[in-house]
């Protein structure tokens, strides 16, 4: 009886490393939201880490999270760190470019509870008095990623909270 059941097991983690393996090496979750305010406006909320406390899908998931800001106090080169519970971990952003309009890029680094180093590109396409704002999160996928992948994507995993955020983003920039 114990043979058959460490076969199955066998069978099983093969199976899903199987499938695993068949995963892309890089994810991509890209989420739209049309805003009714400039570029011109939006992007000091998304360049500007302090801004992030207003719209980020991620803040008040742990009252007690602790923030860091440091480098620029906006813009290229400014840095925010937190360390908060299971919910939000640890972890770095640093905004690495800035043209307005048309993108902001952030180099995303995740430390806890799995590390992985992504890149977050929001980008700002004018439309009359309209701004369309995309937001897109890209990273490698490694092994472990990979099996986590065969039950569930990347993008079901965060894709919500980057509707949550634009959501919240489109509030802010909109009032």
């Amino acid at each position: 009886m114990l043979k058959k059941i460490a076969i199955a097991i066998v069978v099983i983690v093969a199976v899903i490393v199987g499938l695993a393996l068949t995963k892309p090496n890089t994810f991509s979750v890209v989420r739209v939201a049309t805003i009714k305010a400039p570029p011109e406006k939006i992007a000091p909320l998304i360049a500007d880490f302090h801004n992030w406390l207003s719209w980020s899908p991620w803040e008040g998931l742990d009252p007690h999270m602790q923030r860091t800001f440091s480098g620029a106090p906006n813009g290229v080169g400014a840095v925010y760190a937190w360390q908060g519970n299971s919910k939000v971990g640890q972890g770095r952003m640093e905004v690495s470019s800035v043209t307005v309009p048309g993108s902001i890029l952030i180099k995303l680094d995740f430390l806890e509870p799995i590390a992985s180093h992504n890149i977050a590109d929001f980008k700002l396409a004018p439309q009359g008095d309209s701004t369309v704002v995309t937001w897109t999160m890209t990273g490698p996928m490694d092994m472990l990623s990979k099996v986590m992948n065969v039950f569930v994507s990347m993008d079901a995993m965060i894709g919500p909270d980057f509707e949550r955020g634009l959501a919240k983003l489109k509030s802010v920039a909109e009032k």
